[in-house]
């Protein structure tokens, strides 16, 4: 990704170009470095003759002396572009034999090769019809004329397939410029191949649980390890999880986002519905903030989990082509990379928002503790329903304790209403994560970040800001600019009845009364 000031579009070349290269090398690395010299040789020759300019292919025999390769140039490139673009990434590129891998990179275009595979089988190109020289135009309608004629018989057919009633979606891939794989939507995994991979759905593949499903480590045949969703059906529940899962495949299929946990595939056996995910290495937040791993985030990695959840709501929201409303943003439904970068996960309960509405009204679903008062008592459903559960999970990141667990020591109050006591009395650093070192934040820094927290949980939606107004209140320095904050409404999570602490806004008339409050009643 790139932008600039001027045009650059055919722009192929540009000082700044690199190679880099890996730190080791191959059991067979004279074999290995004379395969990769031949392949990279006839990439540069066959990449600019090709359909967008993309190749992914490879080379050799044994496994030591296989090489895979990707060649891309920007599109936006003439073929002469490509070709100078070409030149300059492969001598770059070279000079990284014997290692077993190696990369070369310029403004227009991109080489990458390696002793491991980094994409699937069926993306490989043959590149050889490419290879041969000479310019017989003859030679070129024809190849022009089938190639043409095939794609219209490729065309028909998948028109046929496509409006089959028992279709089934097969993949289909292209490789990125980082050499990476881009899901074009949801791949049909076999089922036998899943209960493999699970070894038949073991407990000791198992990563977590939920009402209506549970999650399984599995090892691919190619080794990747993913993550294997299993939706619980009963003859009473069948359609709920039926369209919990088709909601889940349509929605996640078609959204790509760093903070967005990504659907790899699915599969629908009887009733069987499993969804593969990629497999997050450090599980979910809940387990860091008040499971067997308590304690062990210090504050940079929970103020970069913050900005990241805020990031993929900001998306669902505003970015996407649609308003997706998650409906269930909580702890245990952010999962954390390798690198604790986290990502938004379980879309289940997730709805779309019509563009000519600020609401729908629907029967509630989610989890209390997490729900904005006016969807847990009217069924009022607005993206703000999201942003209430993100300033919940916020006071549970800082403070490192459960939204709907009740503090014996405060009189059985719950965290929100806690922290908008210890705020009051300004006493916020008493709500803080004791496992964190005070030597971490700066008292200001950690205000302001409760404060966002009682914005987003404001009783009327309409005093919520957006997911990206949180996301520009997170990025800049200094406190926040703003009104005193109106106490937000608290919700009994554990009551048999649903109790709702309101204040009245404080008007002139009302002066006195500024601060009183009502509990209204409803039953769960």
């Amino acid at each position: 990704m790139t932008y600039e000031s001027i045009s650059f579009f055919d722009q192929s070349t540009k000082d700044g170009h690199s190679g880099i290269c890996g730190n080791k090398t191959t059991s067979q690395s004279t074999v290995f470095s004379t395969t990769v010299q031949q392949l990279l040789a006839d990439l540069k020759f066959a990449t600019p003759k090709i359909n967008r300019y993309f190749a992914a292919t490879k080379r050799g025999e044994g496994n030591a002396s296989i090489v895979y390769a990707v060649a891309q140039c920007a599109e936006t490139l003439s073929k002469s572009g490509c070709e100078a673009c070409m030149n300059q990434v492969y001598n770059d590129t070279v000079k990284c034999t014997p290692f077993s891998n190696g990369r070369g990179v310029d403004v227009g275009c991109f080489l990458r090769y390696s002793d491991s595979s980094f994409f699937v089988d069926n993306q490989i190109l043959d590149i050889r019809p490419y290879l041969k020289k000479g310019d017989s135009r003859n030679r070129y309608y024809l190849i022009g004329g089938l190639v043409g004629g095939g794609v219209f018989l490729l065309f028909l057919i998948a028109l046929f397939l496509w409006f089959k009633p028992s279709r089934k979606h097969k993949p289909n891939q292209r490789g990125d410029i980082l050499g990476a794989t881009e899901l074009q939507g949801p791949m049909n995994y076999k089922y036998k191949d899943l209960i493999s991979a699970t070894k038949n759905f073991s407990e000791e593949n198992k990563l977590g649980e939920g009402g209506f499903s549970n999650v399984y480590k599995g090892v691919l045949k190619n080794g990747k390890i993913v993550a294997v969703k299993r939706l619980a059906i009963s003859e009473f529940r069948s359609q709920r999880v039926k369209e919990d899962f088709e909601s889940e495949v349509k929605l996640i299929s078609n959204i790509h986002h760093r903070n967005l946990i990504r659907l790899l595939g699915c599969c629908n056996k009887g009733f069987e519905l499993l969804l593969v995910y990629e497999f997050m290495a450090n599980s979910s937040l809940d387990k860091f903030l008040f499971g067997e791993r308590r304690g062990t985030l210090n504050w940079n990695q929970r103020l970069q989990i913050i900005i990241g959840i805020a990031r993929g709501l900001a998306y669902l929201h505003e970015e996407f082509h649609e308003c997706i409303i998650h409906r269930d943003i909580k702890s245990s439904n952010i999962l954390l990379d390798e690198y604790f970068q986290p990502k938004i996960a379980d879309f289940g309960l997730a709805r779309l928002l019509p563009e000519n509405q600020t609401h729908l009204t629907t029967k509630f679903a989610g989890t209390l503790g997490y729900t904005a008062p006016e969807y847990a008592l009217h069924g009022q459903l607005s993206e703000k329903v999201d942003t209430y559960s993100f300033g919940i999970v916020v006071l549970e990141i800082i403070s490192g304790q459960k939204s709907n667990e009740p503090k014996p020591v405060l009189n059985g109050d719950f965290l929100l209403k806690m922290a908008w006591k210890l705020y009051e009395n300004e006493k916020y650093l008493d709500l803080v994560d004791e496992n964190l070192d005070v030597s971490e934040y700066e008292a200001e820094e950690m205000k302001k970040m409760i404060e966002i927290a009682f914005l987003c949980t404001q009783s009327t939606p309409g005093l919520r800001p957006t997911m990206s107004e949180v996301g520009i209140m997170l990025r800049n320095k200094g406190p926040l600019e703003h009104t005193p904050l109106p106490k937000p409404d608290f919700i009994n999570p554990h009551h048999e009845t649903i109790f709702i602490e309101h204040n009245f806004p404080s008007t002139a008339s009302s002066a006195s009364n500024a601060n009183a409050s009502f509990t209204q009643i409803f039953a769960r």
